[in-house]
């Protein structure tokens, strides 16, 4: 019965079995935590020392890992624009889901606030650094607006498409005030503001 191999002739030479699983896609992950890493760079040093190196180093990969994935420095704060984008939108959905019925939507958008520049505040600062870049890199400003959009979007489900629009710039008005002093603003002024927003 035949085998299917060659009993004659020049010897199969076979390719070793871990090279042929090298090839595969051993490591699906790896762009996307190398995209993570980015904004962990951001937070903890500032976007100035944003480098490949430092962000292969942030993410345990391979410097030619980052330079495979993300050619230039550009390609990687645009990844990292985008990562940081859908990150935020994420945790805005994920406290609206969780909000229970009858919760007072000001006192709640005022605690979102505070947690966001106080437990969260490098992510908050290393997304608004990302955001802000945008009006220097004409590339980015695409990105930046989809973020205000879902936002926006998030809010406007909850009110109408004026009031959830305006709430959606109060929120990112606040969050990058607060991240620019090092003094956190008080639950009760914040509060307030919302309320005036939502004419509560």
């Amino acid at each position: 019965m035949s085998t299917g191999e060659p009993t004659t002739g020049e010897p199969t030479t076979r390719e070793p079995a871990t090279r042929r699983r090298a090839r595969g896609p051993n490591d699906p992950d790896r762009r996307n935590r190398i995209a993570r890493a980015a904004i962990a760079v951001i937070a903890e040093r500032g976007i100035d020392a944003l480098t490949h190196r430092a962000v292969a180093a942030e993410a345990g990969v391979p410097l030619g890992s980052t330079t495979y994935h993300f050619a230039t420095l550009d390609d990687l704060v645009a990844v990292a624009l985008d990562e940081a984008a859908q990150r935020s939108v994420a945790a805005l959905r994920e406290w609206d889901r969780t909000l229970a019925p009858g919760t007072d939507p000001a006192a709640a958008l005022a605690d979102f606030v505070l947690a966001s520049v106080t437990e969260q505040r490098e992510h908050t600062i290393a997304e608004y650094n990302l955001y802000a870049l945008a009006l220097q890199r004409p590339h980015l400003r695409a990105a930046a607006v989809a973020w205000d959009d879902a936002l926006a979007e998030v809010f406007i489900a909850r009110t109408d498409p004026l009031t959830g629009q305006m709430v959606a710039t109060l929120t990112c008005g606040l969050l990058m005030q607060a991240v620019l002093t090092d003094t956190t603003p008080s639950r009760e002024h914040l509060e307030s503001l919302y309320r005036r927003a939502l004419r509560d």
